[in-house]
Protein backbone atom coordinates (compact mmCIF):
# COMPACT_ATOMS: atom_id res chain seq x y z
CA UNK A 1 0.00 0.00 0.00
CA UNK A 2 2.87 2.71 0.88
CA UNK A 3 4.43 1.83 -2.27
CA UNK A 4 1.22 2.34 -4.22
CA UNK A 5 0.79 5.67 -2.76
CA UNK A 6 4.61 6.27 -3.56
CA UNK A 7 4.28 5.70 -7.22
CA UNK A 8 1.17 8.12 -7.27
CA UNK A 9 2.71 10.65 -5.24
CA UNK A 10 5.86 10.78 -7.86
CA UNK A 11 3.49 10.42 -10.59
CA UNK A 12 2.17 13.78 -9.84
CA UNK A 13 5.35 15.06 -9.50
CA UNK A 14 6.46 14.59 -12.88
CA UNK A 15 3.35 15.53 -14.29
CA UNK A 16 3.59 19.49 -12.84
CA UNK A 17 6.63 20.77 -14.47
CA UNK A 18 7.24 23.71 -13.58
CA UNK A 19 7.57 26.56 -16.73
CA UNK A 20 9.15 30.06 -17.10
CA UNK A 21 6.61 32.68 -18.12
CA UNK A 22 7.70 34.38 -21.37
CA UNK A 23 5.15 37.47 -20.68
CA UNK A 24 5.36 37.33 -24.92
CA UNK A 25 1.89 37.90 -25.74
CA UNK A 26 0.50 34.54 -27.28
CA UNK A 27 3.23 32.11 -26.35
CA UNK A 28 2.53 31.08 -22.55
CA UNK A 29 -0.35 30.12 -24.19
CA UNK A 30 0.25 27.64 -26.84
CA UNK A 31 3.61 26.37 -24.42
CA UNK A 32 0.47 25.69 -21.97
CA UNK A 33 2.59 28.11 -19.44
CA UNK A 34 5.69 28.93 -20.82
CA UNK A 35 9.59 27.59 -21.07
CA UNK A 36 10.26 24.50 -18.60
CA UNK A 37 12.05 26.27 -15.77
CA UNK A 38 15.59 25.44 -15.46
CA UNK A 39 16.15 23.79 -18.39
CA UNK A 40 17.78 24.81 -21.61
CA UNK A 41 15.64 25.68 -24.87
CA UNK A 42 16.18 25.98 -28.21
CA UNK A 43 15.01 29.04 -30.86
CA UNK A 44 16.33 28.25 -34.57
CA UNK A 45 15.41 29.36 -37.86
CA UNK A 46 16.77 31.10 -41.15
CA UNK A 47 17.94 34.70 -40.85
CA UNK A 48 15.09 37.51 -40.02
CA UNK A 49 12.96 35.56 -38.76
CA UNK A 50 12.73 37.27 -35.15
CA UNK A 51 15.14 34.92 -33.09
CA UNK A 52 17.34 37.49 -31.59
CA UNK A 53 13.76 39.69 -30.91
CA UNK A 54 12.29 36.84 -29.50
CA UNK A 55 14.94 36.26 -27.17
CA UNK A 56 15.60 39.85 -25.51
CA UNK A 57 12.13 40.00 -25.30
CA UNK A 58 12.17 37.14 -22.63
CA UNK A 59 15.20 38.60 -20.82
CA UNK A 60 13.52 42.05 -20.80
CA UNK A 61 9.66 40.53 -20.02
CA UNK A 62 11.37 38.90 -17.44
CA UNK A 63 12.61 41.53 -15.40
CA UNK A 64 9.88 44.07 -15.98
CA UNK A 65 6.97 41.64 -15.04
CA UNK A 66 7.96 39.10 -13.45
CA UNK A 67 11.31 40.58 -11.94
CA UNK A 68 13.71 37.80 -12.51
CA UNK A 69 17.48 39.48 -13.77
CA UNK A 70 18.53 37.84 -17.07
CA UNK A 71 21.99 37.63 -18.75
CA UNK A 72 22.27 38.40 -22.75
CA UNK A 73 25.19 36.97 -24.08
CA UNK A 74 25.95 38.43 -27.47
CA UNK A 75 28.17 36.71 -29.83
CA UNK A 76 27.17 39.19 -33.44
CA UNK A 77 26.16 42.21 -31.89
CA UNK A 78 27.02 44.88 -29.36
CA UNK A 79 25.45 45.83 -26.04
CA UNK A 80 24.58 49.68 -27.49
CA UNK A 81 23.43 48.07 -31.05
CA UNK A 82 21.13 45.79 -28.99
CA UNK A 83 19.63 48.71 -26.93
CA UNK A 84 18.98 50.39 -30.16
CA UNK A 85 17.44 47.47 -32.07
CA UNK A 86 15.06 47.02 -28.36
CA UNK A 87 13.84 50.51 -28.24
CA UNK A 88 11.62 50.31 -31.62
CA UNK A 89 9.62 47.72 -29.41
CA UNK A 90 9.16 50.12 -26.24
CA UNK A 91 12.00 48.50 -24.21
CA UNK A 92 14.71 51.19 -22.51
CA UNK A 93 17.82 48.46 -22.46
CA UNK A 94 19.87 50.54 -21.27
CA UNK A 95 17.56 51.45 -17.56
CA UNK A 96 17.64 47.78 -17.41
CA UNK A 97 21.28 47.44 -17.23
CA UNK A 98 21.99 50.31 -15.13
CA UNK A 99 19.13 49.07 -12.54
CA UNK A 100 21.05 45.64 -12.80
CA UNK A 101 18.08 43.75 -14.39
CA UNK A 102 19.88 42.67 -17.34
CA UNK A 103 23.41 42.20 -17.58
CA UNK A 104 24.33 42.21 -21.66
CA UNK A 105 27.58 40.43 -21.96
CA UNK A 106 29.31 40.97 -25.67
CA UNK A 107 31.71 38.20 -26.79
CA UNK A 108 33.61 38.40 -30.08
CA UNK A 109 34.96 35.42 -31.65
CA UNK A 110 37.05 35.95 -34.82
CA UNK A 111 37.92 32.58 -35.82
CA UNK A 112 40.34 34.15 -38.19
CA UNK A 113 42.70 35.53 -35.13
CA UNK A 114 41.91 31.76 -33.35
CA UNK A 115 44.81 29.63 -33.39
CA UNK A 116 43.84 26.03 -33.00
CA UNK A 117 46.53 24.20 -30.28
CA UNK A 118 45.61 21.86 -28.29
CA UNK A 119 41.43 20.54 -27.76
CA UNK A 120 38.81 22.96 -27.57
CA UNK A 121 36.41 23.16 -24.83
CA UNK A 122 33.69 25.92 -23.53
CA UNK A 123 35.40 26.17 -19.92
CA UNK A 124 36.66 30.02 -20.43
CA UNK A 125 33.02 30.76 -21.60
CA UNK A 126 31.61 29.03 -18.28
CA UNK A 127 33.28 31.30 -16.10
CA UNK A 128 32.69 34.24 -17.67
CA UNK A 129 28.75 33.14 -18.15
CA UNK A 130 28.70 31.92 -14.48
CA UNK A 131 30.40 35.25 -13.30
CA UNK A 132 27.64 37.51 -15.52
CA UNK A 133 24.66 35.26 -13.72
CA UNK A 134 25.87 35.27 -9.93
CA UNK A 135 26.77 39.25 -10.37
CA UNK A 136 23.09 40.09 -10.86
CA UNK A 137 21.58 37.04 -9.65
CA UNK A 138 20.04 36.14 -13.02
CA UNK A 139 16.86 33.35 -13.07
CA UNK A 140 17.36 33.99 -17.48
CA UNK A 141 19.91 33.75 -19.44
CA UNK A 142 20.04 33.58 -23.30
CA UNK A 143 22.87 32.72 -25.51
CA UNK A 144 23.02 34.51 -29.13
CA UNK A 145 23.90 32.41 -31.42
CA UNK A 146 25.19 29.63 -30.94
CA UNK A 147 27.21 29.08 -34.35
CA UNK A 148 29.31 31.30 -33.54
CA UNK A 149 30.61 29.21 -30.60
CA UNK A 150 31.74 26.66 -33.08
CA UNK A 151 32.18 28.30 -36.33
CA UNK A 152 35.83 26.67 -37.74
CA UNK A 153 35.88 23.70 -35.75
CA UNK A 154 35.89 20.76 -38.11
CA UNK A 155 36.43 18.05 -35.37
CA UNK A 156 32.82 16.61 -35.03
CA UNK A 157 33.60 14.90 -32.22
CA UNK A 158 34.86 17.88 -30.24
CA UNK A 159 31.71 19.89 -31.19
CA UNK A 160 29.17 17.38 -29.98
CA UNK A 161 30.90 16.87 -26.82
CA UNK A 162 31.04 20.53 -26.20
CA UNK A 163 27.48 21.31 -27.13
CA UNK A 164 26.61 18.19 -24.24
CA UNK A 165 28.69 20.06 -21.68
CA UNK A 166 27.36 23.42 -22.15
CA UNK A 167 23.73 22.21 -21.78
CA UNK A 168 24.33 20.56 -18.99
CA UNK A 169 26.56 23.22 -17.26
CA UNK A 170 23.40 25.67 -18.01
CA UNK A 171 21.03 22.75 -15.84
CA UNK A 172 23.20 22.53 -13.10
CA UNK A 173 23.50 26.59 -12.83
CA UNK A 174 19.52 26.32 -12.65
CA UNK A 175 19.19 28.80 -14.73
CA UNK A 176 15.94 29.08 -18.16
CA UNK A 177 18.07 29.49 -20.89
CA UNK A 178 17.77 30.30 -24.51
CA UNK A 179 19.62 29.24 -27.13
CA UNK A 180 19.35 30.72 -30.53
CA UNK A 181 20.83 28.69 -33.73
CA UNK A 182 20.98 29.18 -37.20
CA UNK A 183 18.68 26.72 -39.52
CA UNK A 184 20.54 24.16 -41.59
CA UNK A 185 19.92 22.70 -44.62
CA UNK A 186 18.72 19.41 -43.65
CA UNK A 187 18.19 20.07 -39.88
CA UNK A 188 16.71 22.37 -37.65
CA UNK A 189 20.16 23.46 -36.99
CA UNK A 190 23.37 24.09 -38.50
CA UNK A 191 24.81 21.16 -36.30
CA UNK A 192 22.14 19.18 -35.80
CA UNK A 193 22.68 18.30 -32.40
CA UNK A 194 21.02 21.09 -30.35
CA UNK A 195 17.64 20.17 -31.21
CA UNK A 196 18.33 16.77 -29.39
CA UNK A 197 20.05 17.87 -26.29
CA UNK A 198 17.25 20.15 -25.97
CA UNK A 199 13.82 20.25 -23.69
CA UNK A 200 12.20 22.69 -25.54
CA UNK A 201 12.65 23.34 -29.35
CA UNK A 202 11.24 26.32 -30.97
CA UNK A 203 11.34 27.27 -34.88
CA UNK A 204 10.43 30.32 -36.31
CA UNK A 205 10.04 31.17 -40.15
CA UNK A 206 9.67 33.82 -42.48
CA UNK A 207 7.95 32.79 -45.85
CA UNK A 208 7.02 34.55 -49.12
CA UNK A 209 3.91 33.49 -50.69
CA UNK A 210 2.64 35.68 -53.68
CA UNK A 211 5.16 38.24 -52.78
CA UNK A 212 3.53 38.46 -49.30
CA UNK A 213 5.66 38.05 -46.26
CA UNK A 214 4.62 35.96 -43.09
CA UNK A 215 6.38 34.89 -40.20
CA UNK A 216 5.29 31.26 -38.50
CA UNK A 217 6.16 29.84 -35.23
CA UNK A 218 6.01 26.09 -34.37
CA UNK A 219 7.03 24.46 -31.52
CA UNK A 220 8.94 21.04 -32.57
CA UNK A 221 8.94 19.25 -29.39
CA UNK A 222 8.49 20.11 -25.11
CA UNK A 223 9.79 17.62 -22.64
CA UNK A 224 7.01 16.99 -19.95
CA UNK A 225 4.15 19.31 -20.86
CA UNK A 226 1.90 19.04 -23.84
CA UNK A 227 1.88 22.01 -26.39
CA UNK A 228 -0.04 23.56 -29.49
CA UNK A 229 1.83 21.81 -32.55
CA UNK A 230 0.31 23.90 -35.43
CA UNK A 231 2.39 26.50 -36.96
CA UNK A 232 0.94 30.15 -35.19
CA UNK A 233 1.86 33.41 -36.92
CA UNK A 234 3.31 35.93 -35.00
CA UNK A 235 3.69 39.48 -35.23
CA UNK A 236 6.57 42.46 -35.19
CA UNK A 237 5.60 45.56 -33.79
CA UNK A 238 5.91 48.46 -31.84
CA UNK A 239 4.79 46.74 -28.67
CA UNK A 240 7.07 43.30 -29.55
CA UNK A 241 6.08 40.03 -30.40
CA UNK A 242 2.74 38.69 -30.46
CA UNK A 243 1.87 35.07 -31.31
CA UNK A 244 -2.01 33.93 -32.13
CA UNK A 245 -2.88 30.66 -31.49
CA UNK A 246 -4.92 30.13 -34.72
CA UNK A 247 -6.23 26.39 -33.79
CA UNK A 248 -10.44 26.40 -33.55
CA UNK A 249 -12.07 26.33 -30.24
CA UNK A 250 -13.57 23.11 -29.59
CA UNK A 251 -17.44 23.87 -29.62
CA UNK A 252 -18.19 24.13 -26.36
CA UNK A 253 -18.41 27.82 -25.64
CA UNK A 254 -21.19 29.45 -23.73
CA UNK A 255 -23.81 31.50 -25.50
CA UNK A 256 -26.29 34.00 -24.73
CA UNK A 257 -29.74 34.65 -25.46
CA UNK A 258 -28.95 38.69 -24.83
CA UNK A 259 -29.98 41.08 -28.13
CA UNK A 260 -28.08 43.63 -29.61
CA UNK A 261 -30.22 45.71 -32.28
CA UNK A 262 -29.23 45.85 -36.21
CA UNK A 263 -29.55 49.46 -36.32
CA UNK A 264 -32.70 49.03 -38.49
CA UNK A 265 -36.56 48.44 -36.54
CA UNK A 266 -38.32 46.65 -39.58
CA UNK A 267 -34.88 44.67 -40.24
CA UNK A 268 -34.73 43.81 -36.30
CA UNK A 269 -38.73 43.16 -36.66
CA UNK A 270 -37.66 40.80 -39.84
CA UNK A 271 -35.56 38.98 -37.51
CA UNK A 272 -38.16 38.33 -34.10
CA UNK A 273 -38.38 41.59 -33.03
CA UNK A 274 -34.63 42.29 -31.12
CA UNK A 275 -31.84 42.19 -33.56
CA UNK A 276 -28.83 39.68 -33.08
CA UNK A 277 -28.00 37.42 -30.51
CA UNK A 278 -24.79 38.85 -28.48
CA UNK A 279 -21.42 36.96 -29.69
CA UNK A 280 -22.85 35.68 -32.79
CA UNK A 281 -21.79 35.82 -36.41
CA UNK A 282 -23.67 37.85 -39.12
CA UNK A 283 -22.83 37.62 -42.68
CA UNK A 284 -24.59 40.57 -44.98
CA UNK A 285 -23.81 39.36 -48.70
CA UNK A 286 -24.90 41.19 -52.16
CA UNK A 287 -24.05 42.63 -55.35
CA UNK A 288 -22.12 46.30 -55.68
CA UNK A 289 -24.05 48.89 -54.83
CA UNK A 290 -26.70 47.01 -52.47
CA UNK A 291 -25.99 48.90 -49.70
CA UNK A 292 -23.47 46.35 -47.88
CA UNK A 293 -21.81 49.31 -45.52
CA UNK A 294 -24.30 51.04 -45.26
CA UNK A 295 -25.95 47.82 -42.87
CA UNK A 296 -22.66 47.80 -41.40
CA UNK A 297 -22.39 50.98 -40.57
CA UNK A 298 -25.76 51.22 -39.67
CA UNK A 299 -25.30 48.66 -37.73
CA UNK A 300 -22.02 50.47 -36.00
CA UNK A 301 -23.74 53.70 -35.70
CA UNK A 302 -26.69 52.08 -33.75
CA UNK A 303 -23.67 50.50 -31.02
CA UNK A 304 -22.07 53.70 -30.13
CA UNK A 305 -25.68 55.14 -29.63
CA UNK A 306 -26.03 52.40 -26.87
CA UNK A 307 -23.00 53.45 -25.48
CA UNK A 308 -20.80 50.39 -26.53
CA UNK A 309 -17.23 49.84 -28.32
CA UNK A 310 -17.72 49.00 -31.99
CA UNK A 311 -14.15 47.98 -33.90
CA UNK A 312 -14.38 48.65 -37.64
CA UNK A 313 -11.93 46.70 -40.24
CA UNK A 314 -12.35 48.07 -43.82
CA UNK A 315 -10.63 46.58 -46.31
CA UNK A 316 -11.66 48.82 -49.16
CA UNK A 317 -12.53 52.56 -48.30
CA UNK A 318 -10.65 54.97 -45.53
CA UNK A 319 -12.56 55.95 -42.56
CA UNK A 320 -12.90 59.26 -44.10
CA UNK A 321 -14.83 58.11 -47.14
CA UNK A 322 -17.02 56.08 -44.99
CA UNK A 323 -17.69 59.12 -42.45
CA UNK A 324 -18.49 60.67 -45.66
CA UNK A 325 -21.02 58.70 -47.20
CA UNK A 326 -22.89 57.88 -43.93
CA UNK A 327 -23.62 61.71 -43.73
CA UNK A 328 -25.75 61.30 -47.03
CA UNK A 329 -28.18 58.73 -45.18
CA UNK A 330 -28.20 60.79 -41.49
CA UNK A 331 -25.80 59.17 -39.40
CA UNK A 332 -22.71 61.24 -38.50
CA UNK A 333 -20.48 58.83 -36.74
CA UNK A 334 -17.40 61.52 -36.22
CA UNK A 335 -19.32 61.51 -33.15
CA UNK A 336 -18.32 58.17 -32.03
CA UNK A 337 -14.81 58.66 -33.18
CA UNK A 338 -13.95 61.57 -30.90
CA UNK A 339 -15.63 59.67 -27.77
CA UNK A 340 -13.55 56.74 -28.70
CA UNK A 341 -16.61 54.39 -28.62
CA UNK A 342 -15.74 53.77 -32.38
CA UNK A 343 -12.45 52.95 -33.66
CA UNK A 344 -11.47 52.11 -37.60
CA UNK A 345 -8.47 49.91 -39.18
CA UNK A 346 -8.25 50.46 -42.90
CA UNK A 347 -5.77 48.30 -45.05
CA UNK A 348 -5.63 47.13 -48.11
CA UNK A 349 -5.42 43.14 -47.72
CA UNK A 350 -2.73 42.99 -50.13
CA UNK A 351 -0.54 44.44 -46.75
CA UNK A 352 -0.11 41.16 -44.92
CA UNK A 353 -0.56 37.30 -45.67
CA UNK A 354 -4.01 36.09 -43.90
CA UNK A 355 -2.34 34.95 -41.32
CA UNK A 356 -0.65 38.16 -40.56
CA UNK A 357 -4.06 40.22 -40.38
CA UNK A 358 -5.46 37.51 -38.19
CA UNK A 359 -2.57 38.43 -35.89
CA UNK A 360 -3.30 41.97 -36.38
CA UNK A 361 -6.85 41.54 -35.82
CA UNK A 362 -6.75 39.73 -32.66
CA UNK A 363 -4.36 41.85 -31.36
CA UNK A 364 -6.51 45.16 -31.80
CA UNK A 365 -9.47 43.61 -30.79
CA UNK A 366 -7.78 42.53 -27.48
CA UNK A 367 -6.50 46.04 -27.21
CA UNK A 368 -9.86 47.97 -27.31
CA UNK A 369 -11.92 45.50 -25.89
CA UNK A 370 -15.23 45.93 -28.37
CA UNK A 371 -18.55 44.33 -28.04
CA UNK A 372 -19.29 44.90 -31.66
CA UNK A 373 -16.31 43.97 -34.42
CA UNK A 374 -17.39 44.84 -38.29
CA UNK A 375 -15.04 43.30 -41.37
CA UNK A 376 -16.02 44.66 -44.52
CA UNK A 377 -15.91 43.41 -46.98
CA UNK A 378 -14.11 40.08 -46.63
CA UNK A 379 -13.96 39.04 -50.09
CA UNK A 380 -11.29 41.45 -50.70
CA UNK A 381 -9.59 38.79 -48.69
CA UNK A 382 -9.54 36.28 -51.68
CA UNK A 383 -6.39 38.49 -53.60
CA UNK A 384 -4.00 37.25 -50.79
CA UNK A 385 -5.61 33.62 -50.40
CA UNK A 386 -7.53 30.89 -52.08
CA UNK A 387 -11.47 30.00 -50.78
CA UNK A 388 -9.94 27.45 -48.39
CA UNK A 389 -7.68 29.50 -46.55
CA UNK A 390 -9.96 32.54 -46.08
CA UNK A 391 -12.80 30.34 -44.70
CA UNK A 392 -9.91 28.69 -42.57
CA UNK A 393 -9.01 31.98 -41.26
CA UNK A 394 -12.48 33.33 -40.59
CA UNK A 395 -13.49 29.83 -38.91
CA UNK A 396 -11.01 30.94 -36.49
CA UNK A 397 -11.71 34.35 -35.85
CA UNK A 398 -15.64 33.52 -35.80
CA UNK A 399 -14.29 30.80 -32.74
CA UNK A 400 -12.59 34.01 -31.04
CA UNK A 401 -15.24 36.31 -31.31
CA UNK A 402 -17.94 33.80 -30.11
CA UNK A 403 -15.54 32.91 -27.42
CA UNK A 404 -14.98 37.03 -26.28
CA UNK A 405 -18.87 37.16 -26.70
CA UNK A 406 -18.32 39.75 -29.38
CA UNK A 407 -20.66 40.19 -32.27
CA UNK A 408 -19.62 40.39 -35.64
CA UNK A 409 -20.49 41.30 -39.18
CA UNK A 410 -19.32 40.39 -41.82
CA UNK A 411 -19.41 41.82 -45.49
CA UNK A 412 -19.39 40.29 -48.55
CA UNK A 413 -19.51 40.68 -52.44
CA UNK A 414 -21.66 38.35 -54.58
CA UNK A 415 -20.86 38.12 -58.02
CA UNK A 416 -22.35 36.14 -60.87
CA UNK A 417 -19.40 33.41 -61.18
CA UNK A 418 -18.47 30.07 -59.33
CA UNK A 419 -15.53 31.75 -57.46
CA UNK A 420 -17.40 33.93 -55.52
CA UNK A 421 -20.50 31.36 -55.14
CA UNK A 422 -18.32 29.10 -53.29
CA UNK A 423 -17.16 32.00 -51.60
CA UNK A 424 -20.42 32.68 -50.30
CA UNK A 425 -21.55 29.06 -49.54
CA UNK A 426 -18.56 28.54 -47.82
CA UNK A 427 -18.80 32.01 -45.51
CA UNK A 428 -22.26 31.24 -45.11
CA UNK A 429 -22.00 27.67 -43.69
CA UNK A 430 -20.27 29.01 -40.69
CA UNK A 431 -22.29 32.60 -39.60
CA UNK A 432 -25.22 32.45 -37.75
CA UNK A 433 -27.21 35.08 -39.24
CA UNK A 434 -27.14 35.52 -43.23
CA UNK A 435 -28.78 38.59 -44.88
CA UNK A 436 -28.63 38.63 -48.50
CA UNK A 437 -29.66 41.62 -50.79
CA UNK A 438 -30.53 41.49 -54.76
CA UNK A 439 -31.14 43.49 -57.33
CA UNK A 440 -34.70 43.49 -58.45
CA UNK A 441 -34.99 45.03 -61.86
CA UNK A 442 -38.65 45.89 -63.24
CA UNK A 443 -40.36 48.40 -65.22
CA UNK A 444 -36.65 50.13 -66.27
CA UNK A 445 -35.61 50.60 -62.67
CA UNK A 446 -33.02 48.82 -60.36
CA UNK A 447 -34.62 47.98 -56.64
CA UNK A 448 -33.33 45.86 -54.05
CA UNK A 449 -34.51 43.15 -52.09
CA UNK A 450 -33.49 41.65 -49.04
CA UNK A 451 -34.05 38.08 -47.50
CA UNK A 452 -33.34 36.70 -44.27
CA UNK A 453 -32.10 33.82 -45.48
CA UNK A 454 -31.11 32.31 -42.12
CA UNK A 455 -31.10 33.30 -38.63
CA UNK A 456 -30.35 30.36 -36.01
CA UNK A 457 -32.29 30.43 -32.86
CA UNK A 458 -35.03 33.00 -34.27
CA UNK A 459 -38.09 33.12 -35.74
CA UNK A 460 -37.66 35.40 -38.00
CA UNK A 461 -39.34 36.29 -41.46
CA UNK A 462 -39.50 34.40 -44.78
CA UNK A 463 -40.45 37.22 -47.02
CA UNK A 464 -39.02 39.31 -48.91
CA UNK A 465 -38.30 42.82 -47.90
CA UNK A 466 -37.84 45.93 -50.57
CA UNK A 467 -34.47 47.49 -48.97
CA UNK A 468 -34.34 51.47 -49.38
CA UNK A 469 -31.62 53.90 -48.60
CA UNK A 470 -33.05 57.17 -48.33
CA UNK A 471 -31.37 61.11 -46.61
CA UNK A 472 -33.20 59.68 -43.07
CA UNK A 473 -31.59 56.23 -43.10
CA UNK A 474 -32.27 52.76 -43.98
CA UNK A 475 -35.43 50.96 -43.88
CA UNK A 476 -37.19 47.96 -45.28
CA UNK A 477 -40.53 48.15 -46.87
CA UNK A 478 -43.10 45.68 -48.16
CA UNK A 479 -43.16 44.45 -51.44
CA UNK A 480 -46.08 44.00 -53.08
CA UNK A 481 -47.34 40.78 -55.66
CA UNK A 482 -48.75 41.79 -58.72
CA UNK A 483 -49.66 40.26 -62.30
CA UNK A 484 -45.55 40.16 -63.18
CA UNK A 485 -44.22 39.81 -59.60
CA UNK A 486 -42.82 41.30 -56.79
CA UNK A 487 -43.37 44.66 -57.44
CA UNK A 488 -40.79 47.48 -56.23
CA UNK A 489 -40.18 51.07 -56.56
CA UNK A 490 -42.59 53.45 -58.50
CA UNK A 491 -44.34 49.82 -59.41
CA UNK A 492 -44.84 49.27 -55.73
CA UNK A 493 -45.74 53.26 -55.17
CA UNK A 494 -48.48 52.80 -58.33
CA UNK A 495 -49.54 49.92 -57.01
CA UNK A 496 -50.43 51.32 -53.57
CA UNK A 497 -51.70 54.41 -55.55
CA UNK A 498 -54.29 52.08 -57.72
CA UNK A 499 -55.35 50.04 -54.50
CA UNK A 500 -55.91 53.22 -52.32
CA UNK A 501 -58.31 54.56 -55.49
CA UNK A 502 -60.00 51.41 -55.53
CA UNK A 503 -60.26 51.56 -51.74
CA UNK A 504 -62.29 54.89 -51.94
CA UNK A 505 -63.87 54.34 -55.11
CA UNK A 506 -65.53 51.31 -52.92
CA UNK A 507 -66.21 53.30 -50.20
CA UNK A 508 -67.87 55.96 -52.04
CA UNK A 509 -69.85 53.12 -53.14
CA UNK A 510 -70.57 51.84 -49.84
CA UNK A 511 -71.63 54.93 -48.64
CA UNK A 512 -74.37 55.40 -51.66
CA UNK A 513 -75.28 51.72 -50.94
CA UNK A 514 -75.76 52.75 -47.11
CA UNK A 515 -77.95 56.03 -47.91
CA UNK A 516 -80.18 54.02 -50.22
CA UNK A 517 -80.99 51.44 -47.61
CA UNK A 518 -81.05 54.41 -45.04
CA UNK A 519 -83.84 56.09 -47.15
CA UNK A 520 -85.49 52.63 -47.89
CA UNK A 521 -85.62 52.02 -43.91
CA UNK A 522 -87.30 55.20 -43.30
CA UNK A 523 -90.32 54.94 -45.76
CA UNK A 524 -90.59 51.04 -44.54
CA UNK A 525 -90.55 53.02 -40.75
CA UNK A 526 -93.08 55.82 -41.81
CA UNK A 527 -95.27 52.90 -43.21
CA UNK A 528 -95.06 50.82 -40.53
CA UNK A 529 -96.08 53.93 -38.12
CA UNK A 530 -99.25 54.97 -40.47
CA UNK A 531 -100.27 50.97 -39.83
CA UNK A 532 -99.42 50.92 -36.42
CA UNK A 533 -101.91 54.34 -36.41
CA UNK A 534 -104.40 52.69 -38.24
CA UNK A 535 -104.30 49.57 -36.30
CA UNK A 536 -104.95 51.44 -33.35
CA UNK A 537 -108.12 53.49 -34.70
CA UNK A 538 -109.96 50.49 -35.32
CA UNK A 539 -108.99 48.94 -32.21
CA UNK A 540 -110.19 52.11 -30.43
CA UNK A 541 -113.46 51.70 -32.58
CA UNK A 542 -113.72 47.88 -31.78
CA UNK A 543 -113.26 49.02 -28.37
CA UNK A 544 -115.79 51.58 -28.28
CA UNK A 545 -118.46 49.69 -29.78
CA UNK A 546 -117.99 46.34 -27.11
CA UNK A 547 -117.90 49.25 -24.21
CA UNK A 548 -121.24 51.02 -25.29
CA UNK A 549 -122.37 47.16 -25.48
CA UNK A 550 -121.17 46.97 -22.02
CA UNK A 551 -122.53 49.52 -20.49
CA UNK A 552 -126.12 48.76 -22.20
CA UNK A 553 -126.00 45.64 -20.86
CA UNK A 554 -124.97 46.46 -17.39
CA UNK A 555 -128.10 49.44 -17.23
CA UNK A 556 -130.58 47.11 -18.10
CA UNK A 557 -129.58 44.31 -15.77
CA UNK A 558 -129.34 47.32 -13.15
CA UNK A 559 -133.02 48.58 -14.28
CA UNK A 560 -134.16 44.72 -14.15
CA UNK A 561 -133.24 44.17 -10.94
CA UNK A 562 -134.57 46.95 -9.65
CA UNK A 563 -137.95 45.98 -11.26
CA UNK A 564 -137.77 42.74 -9.23
CA UNK A 565 -136.91 44.48 -6.28
CA UNK A 566 -140.29 46.68 -6.83
CA UNK A 567 -142.30 43.98 -7.40
CA UNK A 568 -141.50 41.80 -4.56
CA UNK A 569 -142.63 44.94 -2.32
CA UNK A 570 -145.92 45.16 -3.52
CA UNK A 571 -146.52 41.60 -2.71
CA UNK A 572 -145.59 42.19 0.31
CA UNK A 573 -147.86 44.16 1.43
CA UNK A 574 -150.80 42.71 -0.70
CA UNK A 575 -150.47 39.85 2.19
CA UNK A 576 -150.18 41.72 4.87
CA UNK A 577 -154.03 43.24 4.25
CA UNK A 578 -155.69 40.14 3.59
CA UNK A 579 -159.80 39.46 4.66
CA UNK A 580 -158.52 36.56 7.06
CA UNK A 581 -156.56 38.87 9.31
CA UNK A 582 -158.37 39.74 12.97
CA UNK A 583 -157.33 42.37 15.41
CA UNK A 584 -157.11 41.79 19.14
Amino acid sequence: MTKKRSETSQAAHFSTLQKSPTGINGLDEITKGGLPLGRPTLICGSAGCGKTLMSIEYIVRGALQFNEPGVFMAFEEKPEELALNVASLGFDLDQLMADKMVKVDYVHIERSEIEETGEYDLDGLFIRLGYAIDSIGAKRVVLDTIENLFSGLTNESILRAELRRLFQWLKDKGVTAIITGERGDSTLTRQGLEEYVSDCVILLDHRISNQISTRLLRVVKYRGSMHGTNEYPFLIDDEGISVLPVTSLQLNIDVSTETISSGIPSLDRMLGGDGFFKGSSVLVSGTAGTGKTSIAASFAHSTCLDGKKCLYFAFEESPMQILRNMLSVGMDMSKHLKSGLLEFHASRPTMYGLEMHLVAMHKKIKRFKPEVVILDPITNLITVGSVSEVKAMLIRLVDFLQNERITVMFTALALNNTLNEQTDEGISSLVDAWLLIRDIEFNGERNRGMYVMKSRGMGHSNQVREFIITSKGLDLVDVYLGPDGVLTGSARQAHILREQTGIALHGQAVSRKDREISRKRKLLESKIASLQTEFESVEEELNKVYLEEELKNQILETTRLEMLEKRRGVEGNNKQKSPGSKKK
